[in-house]
């Protein structure tokens, strides 16, 4: 679920902790203020490895499955109850800190990192040599009911 990253989970809380922080201007999507830090969920994790990993073996780069399943879906068949969501997808970055660092770069990836309504977050990785683009990342931030 990590590509082989050692302490992916922490490295990645660090990393989203320290940019919700501080202010970020995330371009068009507008200019956000300090947000305080999300918490690590497993079901969240689930349901963002079974996007990476399907993304991965199936070879295919986009928020919905080809068959039409899409962010709630997952979340709900993960068992998360929630009462609002975002999704952040990336591939063929070599690391964590570089999908971060290029998910800040892009205005909605960016407002989803930065808005403050997300407490809650799941990342993943998937890798599959024979793909595309080797490396799939899915970040599932949500909010529960």
């Amino acid at each position: 679920m990590a590509c082989g990253e050692a302490n992916f989970r922490a490295q990645v809380l660090a990393l989203i902790n320290q940019r919700r922080a501080a202010a970020a201007n995330c371009g068009s999507s507008g200019s956000f203020p300090q947000a305080a830090p999300v918490a690590w969920n497993d079901a969240l994790l689930q349901a963002a490895w079974g996007h990476s990993s399907d993304m991965a073996r199936r070879n295919y780069f986009s928020h919905t499955s080809p068959e039409g399943g899409s962010l709630s879906m997952r979340i709900d068949a993960a068992g998360y109850d929630w009462s609002s969501i975002g999704e952040n997808i990336a591939a063929g970055q070599p690391d964590a800190a570089s999908v971060i660092a290029g998910w800040m770069a892009s205005p909605g990836h960016c407002k989803n990192i930065m808005t403050a309504a997300y407490v809650e977050i799941g990342m993943a990785c998937a890798y599959n040599a024979a793909s595309r683009y080797g490396r799939y990342y899915t970040l599932d931030l949500a909010r529960p009911r």
